[in-house]
């Protein structure tokens, strides 16, 4: 499935190991990471998967999308 949630992306420091850390504003605490920006991304677009199952399983809401300013 398609997500259409922003995904704000920015480099890791090396303490922090590095890579690249992929964040979903729109949905608290979802993120991930990984050695690239497109693996970063790829990483946390199956977070956001977890994320939203997690949310129905628990019965709290899932937040629609904010829109883009396109």
């Amino acid at each position: 499935m398609i997500y259409r949630y922003p995904i704000n992306l920015r480099p890791l420091a090396a303490e922090d190991g590095a890579g690249w850390l992929a964040e979903v504003p729109d949905l608290p605490g979802c993120m991930s990471d990984g050695p690239t920006p497109a693996a970063a991304v790829e990483a946390v677009e199956d977070a956001i998967a977890c994320w939203i199952e997690a949310a129905e399983e628990d019965g709290r809401p899932v937040p629609a999308p904010r829109a883009s300013a396109a």
